[in-house]
């Protein structure tokens, strides 16, 4: 008989997980356990200059926070960051699903922040010269945008939800 549960769960189970979108660079190890209050980086997106910071919260109403945060000094960003509600990343609209990041409570052991990073590639043909090199030259760069013909970015942007039970 437990057989025969267990066989009817996997059933289920299986195409259910399988229905669920599997990011671009594979599924990774949940990431350490973070404690409430616990402010961390979830990833870096070198392109758009930007780091992922997330935080459990404590709070009952928003358990965990994410936030993008521009990192500094002189990183030149060659995507850009699209806020989420904005973006609203679907495959249907040019939207790659890259990452999936999983981060447990570590207060709380059923209950963790899953993150998923999606980015929309842009096609870009570049010239390359006798040397088999890309250039871009300011000046012809600042021309561009004078006549407003900026060739448009790559954008990335990152989904946050809870998986699991919260604790009491």
């Amino acid at each position: 008989m437990l057989l025969v549960v267990l066989a009817t769960v996997a059933a289920i189970a299986f195409p259910l997980r399988a229905a669920e979108p599997q990011p671009r660079r594979g599924e990774r190890p949940p990431g350490t356990p973070q404690a409430v209050g616990a402010l961390h980086t979830v990833r870096t997106i070198p392109e758009a200059c930007t780091r992922l910071e997330g935080m459990f919260t404590g709070d009952a109403s928003a358990p965990y926070r994410l936030q993008p945060v521009p990192v500094g000094g002189t990183c030149q960003a060659r995507a850009r960051w699209i806020e989420p509600a904005q973006a609203r990343p679907a495959g249907a609209e040019g939207w790659v699903f890259e990452d999936r990041i999983r981060i447990p409570a570590a207060g709380c052991p059923s209950q963790e922040a899953v993150v998923e990073v999606w980015h929309k590639p842009v096609e870009q043909p570049l010239a390359r010269d006798g040397q088999g090199q890309v250039r871009i030259y300011l000046q012809d760069a600042q021309k561009q945008a004078a006549a407003g013909k900026m060739a448009p970015l790559p954008e990335f942007t990152a989904r946050m939800k809870l998986a699991g039970k919260p604790c009491g």
